[in-house]
């Protein structure tokens, strides 16, 4: 196996590509469907909501162990865990183009599918067949020698062929292994456009086993590294992208826009630097404090301090800054605290109580962010309401800002200014 270092110029390698996409002058938007929603495929009506929050918290503590993992001892593994996948995104291979639902992840780079050959004992069912690179005009393999290919964290070379071998392993001890390749992908616009990106990079699976699922034909890669869709297409998106996540109940989807779709474009949007840190995978903000009125904790380090990730439920805050923040929801709630129904919550309340949760601000660098109620707190089987803020374990020294607190948010990343921004949004009308 060869590893290389992930800090490659993104002009080296997409330097040898001719990409001319297909952009209605504004961008363009796609769905993004929550895995537990109504509308998902995924969905299983006999769980509750309550249920459903206790599962996707166990996920991200999973998730949150990864990003550790991989910050620690730069182990070439993806962050994200594949049965955990939060978000589903429908897509389009090949010429002519080929539908398949994938996992979209901010938490990773690489985009890849299931792909012909895939033999029963090396690959997992999805519902409808994989990808047949032989059926698409448009496919390529890409040369072990490429720049390309030694952006990948971990590829092989054989001596009786050229292609470039990728291996993603990945948290849980999942897997995919295969022919990283070019070909065009294909979103349909929510608008009913079709917006085309020939010669897209991504890897073609022969082998991919452990918790993957189906439907989900595979993974979108939203990360910051240099093999991720939005950094493949970045010139042709302006450098920036957004996202609105609809409350877990709505029976529309969120969006994923890109371009001028991205922009945010009603007053009292706040802005705060993207902090450059290693992996270049992860979205990293700098947290100041948390406060409530007059009331504000601490964080202990600010700069670079928190990843904010799409595809964590909680947020969860490094052990000391955690208890601040926890000293202070306690003297503005005035009640007291019951047994957490999960070892995921740390902080909950008796409905009978009818608690008034406070509005907190998210001070990051530059920007004061307002969180609503249904931003940080949640009723769990009609008798308790309980805190979607969550300490990380003491040797776990990380906080993340999960998507539950940017429900109702456009979140828009700016990947040239190096900003991330945030408004208030009804997500359920964008």
């Amino acid at each position: 196996m060869m590893h290389k270092p992930l800090f490659l110029v993104l002009t080296a390698i997409f330097s040898s590509l001719v990409v001319q996409p297909v952009i209605g002058a504004k961008g363009f938007s796609v769905e993004l469907i929550h895995r537990d929603s109504p509308i998902s495929p995924f969905y299983d009506p006999s769980l509750t909501s309550s249920q459903i929050l206790r599962k996707n918290a166990l996920h991200s503590m999973d998730r949150l162990k990864h990003f550790q993992s991989l910050i620690d001892q730069s182990t070439i593994q993806s962050a994200v865990t594949p049965n955990g996948g939060i978000y589903l995104i429908n897509l389009s291979f090949g010429t002519p183009p080929v539908e398949y639902m994938a996992v979209a992840d901010t938490g990773s780079d690489l985009i890849w599918i299931q792909c012909v050959p895939c033999p029963q004992s090396q690959c997992y069912p999805q519902g409808s067949p994989p990808f047949d690179p032989q059926a698409s005009s448009t496919y390529k393999k890409i040369p072990c020698g490429s720049d390309s290919c030694q952006a990948l964290p971990r590829y092989q070379c054989s001596n009786d062929v050229n292609d470039c071998q990728y291996l993603n392993r990945y948290g849980d001890k999942s897997f995919t292994r295969g022919i990283l390749s070019t070909d065009t992908i294909t979103f349909d616009d929510s608008n009913g456009q079709k917006t085309a990106f020939p010669t897209s990079i991504f890897g073609c699976g022969h082998n991919n086993l452990g918790k993957f699922r189906s439907p989900s034909a595979g993974l979108v890669g939203l990360g910051g590294g240099p093999l991720s869709l939005v950094s493949q297409i970045s010139t042709q998106i302006d450098h920036r992208f957004s996202y609105c996540l609809v409350p877990l109940s709505a029976s529309s989807s969120s969006k994923l826009l890109f371009g001028q779709e991205a922009i945010i474009s009603r007053p009292g949007a706040v802005s705060t630097p993207l902090v450059s840190k290693a992996p270049q995978t992860y979205y990293y903000l700098s947290l100041e404090g948390v406060s409530i009125g007059d009331k504000t904790a601490q964080a202990g380090s600010s700069q670079g301090n928190i990843i904010i990730d799409s595809g964590t439920t909680l947020t969860y805050l490094e052990s000391s800054f955690y208890s601040s923040l926890e000293t202070i929801v306690k003297d503005a709630i005035g009640a007291d605290p019951v047994q957490s129904p999960s070892e995921s919550f740390s902080l909950c309340y008796g409905s009978e109580t009818n608690i008034n949760v406070p509005e907190m601000v998210f001070h990051f660098s530059g920007a004061d962010l307002r969180l609503q109620p249904v931003n940080t707190f949640a009723n769990f089987d009609d008798n308790l309401v309980c805190m979607l803020i969550a300490p990380t374990p003491s040797d776990l020294p990380l906080s993340i800002f999960g998507n539950f607190a940017q429900i109702n948010l456009q979140v828009e990343y700016d990947l040239e200014k190096r900003t991330v921004s945030f408004v208030p949004t009804d997500c359920t009308n964008q």
